[in-house]
């Protein structure tokens, strides 16, 4: 069953109840901060609890917040393929050089796995119409599950998005709303439509149950790794939930015993053209105003979490930087032409900026690397 006790403040540790519906999980007393979910970590729960049959990220059952498998919303996410790459870290000096390619989940992102928790617990709180605003995924991601869940599905998504990502949407059968702007105005449209809060709202962290399905990379890297960690994991950030989730899941584990107090360095990869987890972790001011970026879910002007982010940057001893827009397609075209994968434009930021970490002496070329990518490059085409 789940160890799942209770949702936690993560600025003041205030708690709170998991039977709340939370349609705008915040701190009450901290105002703007995440609930994050807090499990009991008893020392009978060991590794060989693990369902090896379950080949997605409900393997990890115990450690996530759905209380009965009966409510459990799945298409399959999770257990993607943990690679190798020869080519790429050759031609970089790199001498042992990975990628968790997310690109293989369903709806071909990441995402599926945070939104497959967030109806999951939907389902299970007894809600039947959610709300998004989206760079893209999140919103295909959700309005798929909704559609397997039965749910009524609303997203919210920018007016320039490529179209792949809006007719998913049409086709699962969501209510798709186009707003001129970036995903911080689609977040304002979400709040005009949900004053009321006839929505469960599953924005970036306005809710505690997204970051439990993101954490479960981190259980699955160790794993595969046979519970060890990488020396450094590189992340595209936006809203910068999964690089959280990979925090908490290392922790978790650390406390559980399955692996050795020992955090890889988390480093935050974003664009020029929006850096606000840059330049908060570098306290830049007067930064020049967000613009939209083709690593859509990269441009995140406010994240919500940003306290949290800087939190893991610190508490990992990682950084935070930023590359250029025009390095972007020619990393994805690196990757596929030396690896056979045909990434993301967020995945493809995580080799100029590893070039560049190398080049500081930030990273060294002897360390195990582990690059994160999030999703298909398919969806993006139109925009190359």
């Amino acid at each position: 069953m789940s160890r799942i006790s209770f949702l936690q403040c993560s600025v003041c540790d205030k708690t709170y109840p998991i039977e709340k519906i939370n349609t705008y999980a915040t701190c009450d007393r901290c105002e703007k901060s995440p609930l994050i979910c807090e499990y009991t970590l008893l020392s009978g729960l060991a590794k060989c609890n693990i369902d090896q049959n379950e080949r997605s990220m409900w393997r990890y059952f115990e450690m996530l917040p759905v209380l009965d498998k009966k409510n459990i919303v799945s298409l399959g996410e999770g257990w993607t393929p943990l690679l190798s790459l020869p080519r790429l870290g050759s031609w970089m000096g790199v001498h042992k050089l990975l990628l968790k390619d997310e690109s293989l989940n369903p709806t071909g992102s990441f995402k599926a796995r945070g939104l497959s928790m967030a109806i999951s617990k939907a389902k299970e709180l007894g809600i039947t119409e959610c709300i998004t605003p989206t760079a893209g995924n999140a919103g295909g991601a959700m309005a798929a599950y909704c559609a397997s869940a039965g749910m009524r599905a609303t997203v919210v998504m920018p007016r320039h998005t490529p179209q792949a990502f809006k007719t998913e949407c049409q086709y699962f059968g969501a209510t798709l709303i186009e707003v001129e702007g970036l995903i911080s105005d689609c977040a304002k449209k979400v709040a005009e439509l949900n004053v009321e809060g006839r929505f469960f709202d599953v924005s970036t962290m306005r809710e505690p149950y997204r970051l439990e399905g993101k954490k479960t990379m981190g259980y699955e890297i160790a794993e595969q790794l046979g519970w060890r960690l990488p020396d450094v994991i590189l992340y595209p950030t936006g809203g910068g939930t999964g690089l959280i989730g990979l925090w908490k899941a290392f922790s978790e584990m650390i406390e559980l015993g399955w692996i050795e107090n020992k955090m890889p360095r988390l480093v935050a990869v974003q664009t020029e053209n929006c850096r606000p987890v840059v330049n908060n972790f570098f306290d830049v001011d007067n930064a020049p105003e967000a613009k939209a970026s083709i690593a859509n879910g990269l441009s995140v002007p406010f994240p919500f979490a940003r306290k949290l982010i800087q939190r893991v940057l610190n508490e990992t001893n990682g950084t935070a930087i930023a590359i250029e827009e025009d390095e972007i397609i020619p990393a994805v075209k690196e990757i596929a032409s030396k690896e056979g994968l045909f990434v993301s434009p967020e995945g493809a930021t995580l080799v100029p900026a590893l070039k560049k970490l190398l080049a500081s002496d930030q990273v060294h070329p002897e360390e195990e690397i582990l690059l994160l990518n999030t999703g298909t490059g398919y969806k993006y085409i139109e925009s190359f």
